[in-house]
């Protein structure tokens, strides 16, 4: 599986942004979806994940009613809607695709999306 990760960009606090990952190659939708991100000078930490049918999905508590995570197997997608973005938000998003949306380990990784919010 190849992943693409689009839709970062600047925008000021209190604002939103749609991040979208398209999965290339087969069985996309047999693979549960997470996205992280990486702040300059930490390290990675996970955002959210959801499993390969949509159903479940969990987040890191500081993201939690702000963040949606969604897909679309038929168009396979994965996205990250982002509401009410603060500063501490700003970092590279990455897509990853795996077996468990409950683990950590992730298979396959996208290249990354610069997100930076301003105050």
């Amino acid at each position: 599986v190849q992943l693409q990760a689009s839709g970062g960009g600047l925008v000021q606090a209190g604002g939103s942004l749609r991040l979208s990952c398209a999965a290339s190659g087969r069985s996309f939708s047999t693979y549960a979806m997470g996205w992280f991100r990486q702040a300059q000078g930490k390290e990675r930490e996970f955002v959210a994940s959801i499993t390969w049918n949509g159903r479940s999905s969990r987040y890191t508590d500081s993201v939690r009613d702000r963040f949606i995570i969604s897909r679309d197997n038929a168009k396979n997608t994965v996205y990250l809607q982002m509401n009410n973005l603060k500063p501490e938000d700003t970092a590279v998003y990455y897509c990853a695709a795996g077996p468990s949306y409950l683990s950590f380990q992730y298979d396959y990784w996208g290249q990354g999306t610069q997100v930076t919010v301003s105050s």
